[in-house]
């Protein structure tokens, strides 16, 4: 999956509060306020938006040492939810204390910048994947990247991130194994 931010800023949630979460459970929800921002200590928190159509976008696939909606930083209210997509644990420090702190140091004021301007290169190529119009040109472009698929019981996830139904995804996938057994037989047979 594509990672927004995942950099060493863990110094700045240093003694913050410590949030368990379990699988599925919110963080915060669009148009919530944003009093704290969110450090990822263990396991992955989704940011998602759901489409008027009724799909849910990945925007933001948070792993171990990820800031969570960075650009809430300078926002009032969330523009999308966060989600635990697994039992996670994530540090909490006051968005006010947060921005205090950047800007009493400069040299971490001037990663953050760096940092902010990689996601905001990951969020385009995230669009332009998602502007391809057909699935195998999606998954192409996602693999072309570097990814690898997900175990089995994660594709609806990139599904998600991929901006396309599960069905579509699944129904992709089997015509490449199934392609691939053409080609290559052996790979039918086991010795």
């Amino acid at each position: 999956m594509i990672i927004i931010m995942c950099i060493p800023f863990a110094p700045l949630f240093d003694g913050s509060r410590l949030l368990e979460l379990t699988a599925e459970q919110p963080l915060f929800a669009t148009g919530g306020p944003v009093i704290e921002m969110f450090l990822v200590v263990s396991g992955q928190v989704h940011l998602c938006r759901h489409t008027v159509h009724g799909a849910t976008m990945v925007l933001q696939n948070a792993g171990a040492g990820a800031v969570l909606a960075e650009a809430s930083a300078y926002s009032p209210t969330y523009h999308c939810d966060a989600v635990a997509a697994m039992k996670s644990t994530v540090r909490a420090i006051p968005k006010s204390e947060f921005l205090a702190i950047l800007a009493n140091e400069a040299g971490l004021a001037a990663q953050w910048s760096a940092a902010l301007a990689r996601g905001i290169q990951a969020a385009r190529l995230r669009a332009e994947i998602r502007s391809l119009p057909k699935v195998t040109d999606r998954l192409d472009a996602w693999l072309g990247e570097g990814n690898t698929l997900p175990e089995k019981g994660h594709w609806q996830e990139l599904a998600a991130e991929l901006g396309i139904t599960r069905e579509a995804l699944y129904r992709e996938l089997a015509q490449r194994r199934a392609a691939s057994a053409d080609t290559n037989p052996a790979t039918l047979c086991s010795p």
